[in-house]
């Protein structure tokens, strides 16, 4: 670019309808490059993302952005008969290629056209470049996967060429091989990048990171090892204070103590002096005023010195970060190793037809390595994975029995969503519960408390409450209505309502359940379902998270040729 693009965000104030602040007076300066925008669920990253697009307008201050800006949310709106072509953006300078090319010369279809009679061409050879290459651009979106959908509004923007890209979780619902292509669309982007992500191997690609904490933005030089490196630094010395703040406390109160004790000592010496000197009562009482105002005198300066030193300790707590974390306490639901939990008849279920399964091509999942033999390989940490090779079992029947926990793999498009789906219609031997990735099952026009209430009609308003606290809704924000939630309260909220619902769920269906989480909550989630008794089928393409499961058995989707066991 021939002159460094920018984002200004000056004091900047906005609240949902129903009063809930989610920016106060917030500014900011995102410079040319790659910037990746971090921070707990429901600081308002998304948000800041949609004021900056133009999606929603501040209640007070100003966006300042240098260039045509391009956005992909979190959630697509995808619409009911929209084509790969609207999403792409081209279909009116299609319709009037193929117009022309028709014999038709209305100045109206030169005109859609302007100079690019290869739009075509370009839209094809993104799609190509992202993966998407068997597309027809007369698809509807609707028929797509989530991962899917997600490409193809990337490559809307990747065509566009915006001087400014805001991307929100771009990574959600992406399988590896498809991750893999936006990290080198991502390092090939030329223009000004805000990503909100909590993807570790994209946020390794930006060239800074901004925290955004607590209603402030601060910027850190280099991608996401370095904010870390910078950031442990800064909390040791953080903790350095904090001790020593303490330390001043402690020697402040003790002085303030042995202050009070000599003060007593010299009242009681004066006492005992004037009544054995029996001075006239006139002096008696004017040494004792005198004594009184020079111990307040001295008292009043040990006990400043006290004052200063905790309001010292308040600032030092202050510095050290208090990230709270969901505490998920699963349903103590324990299924018995025999117990046959699931039979679901593939053909039946309208998956592709029985004994024709095997695991995708090499490299068409990116998920695991292949062996020689097609037998489960270990990884680096000794977690059983499966092989991509030919020796996989295909399966006609799925059965589960007792706590299995499954991972499900596949490239985006290949059907491991519409599975669960068909597990969760057909029901199974024992209560079953189903996360999906567009995580609608709350209704948003009631708060987060009706939500979970609907769902467990038994608990009291107190139960739920205690319930809510341990996902981070406290206080007044359970009453914060379901369609103002961040990406990452919503699952939140929408977790803790799975978890509720009665009877308790002793098989759990996971679509892509660490999208829209943070760091600190995907570790969480993977400790309480390590916890979980009953059964498990998770979809997911992060795999440090499914390792953190101690899976059970490795299924694998392919797109024309069904399911797979490893």
């Amino acid at each position: 670019m021939p002159f460094p693009l920018s984002i200004v965000v000056d004091h900047v104030s906005f609240a949902w309808p129903d009063g809930t602040v989610v920016l106060d007076g917030l500014s900011a300066a995102f410079p040319a490059g790659r910037t990746g925008l971090i921070g707990r669920n429901g600081s308002g990253k998304s948000t800041l993302l949609k004021i900056i697009a133009g999606e929603l307008r501040p209640a007070a201050g100003s966006v300042t952005v240098e260039g045509q800006v391009g956005y992909v949310p979190q959630t697509l709106p995808l619409g009911v008969g929209r084509t790969v072509s609207d999403l792409l953006g081209i279909t009116r300078a299609r319709h009037a290629l193929h117009a022309i090319e028709r014999g038709e010369v209305a100045e109206e279809h030169f005109a859609a056209i302007g100079d690019d009679w290869d739009v075509e061409e370009r839209a094809r050879a993104e799609l190509d470049r992202l993966g998407l290459g068997h597309l027809d651009l007369d698809r509807t979106v609707a028929t797509l996967s989530g991962g899917e959908s997600v490409m193809v509004a990337l490559a809307a923007q990747f065509l566009r060429r915006p001087e400014v890209l805001l991307l929100d979780e771009p990574t959600n619902n992406l399988d590896l091989e498809a991750r893999r292509r936006l990290y080198a669309a991502v390092e090939s982007w030329g223009g000004v990048l805000v990503v909100v992500s909590h993807d570790r191997a994209l946020l390794a690609l930006v060239d800074q990171i901004a925290d955004l904490r607590e209603g402030t933005v601060r910027m850190y030089g280099g991608n996401l090892a370095a904010y870390e490196e910078q950031l442990a630094a800064e909390q040791e010395a953080a903790q350095r204070q904090v001790r020593t703040a303490e330390a001043e406390v402690r020697r402040q109160r003790r002085e303030l103590v042995e202050a009070r004790t000599k003060v007593d000592r010299r009242r009681r010496y004066g006492d005992k002096m004037a009544a054995v000197n029996k001075s006239p009562k006139i002096v008696a009482n004017a040494r004792k005023r005198q004594a009184q105002v020079s111990a307040g005198k001295h008292l009043a300066v040990h006990e400043e010195r006290l004052e200063e030193a905790r309001e010292r300790l308040t600032e030092a707590e202050q510095a050290v970060r208090d990230d709270a974390e969901i505490r998920i306490e699963l349903p103590e639901t324990e299924v018995p190793a025999g117990r046959v939990v699931l039979t679901l008849d593939l053909e039946t279920a309208g998956l592709p037809a029985a004994g024709t399964a095997r695991p995708p091509a090499d490299g068409a999942d990116g998920a695991v390595q292949p062996s020689g033999d097609g037998t489960a390989q270990p990884s680096a940490d000794g977690a059983a994975q499966p092989s991509e090779h030919g020796g996989a079992r295909p399966l006609e029947t799925l059965v589960i029995r007792g706590p299995e926990r499954i991972a499900l793999l596949g490239p985006n498009g290949s059907g491991k969503t519409t599975l669960l789906r068909r597990i969760a219609e057909q029901g199974a031997n024992v209560p079953v519960r189903y996360l999906p990735q567009r995580l609608d099952l709350l209704d948003d026009s009631l708060s987060v408390l009706d939500n979970v209430r609907a769902v467990a009609p038994s608990a009291s308003v107190n139960e739920v409450r205690a319930r809510l606290a341990r996902f981070l809704f406290r206080g007044d924000r359970v009453m914060q209505r379901a369609g103002t939630l961040s990406g990452g309260e919503r699952f939140r909220a929408t977790l803790a309502a799975l978890l509720s619902a009665e009877p308790a769920p002793q098989l759990l269906l996971l679509d892509e359940p660490t999208n829209n989480l943070d760091m600190a909550s995907v570790a969480q989630l993977s400790q309480a379902l390590a916890a979980y008794r009953g059964a498990l089928i998770v979809v997911s393409h992060d795999l440090p998270f499914l390792e953190g499961l101690g899976i059970d058995r490795w299924l694998v989707m392919d797109r024309e040729r069904g399911l797979a066991e490893s």
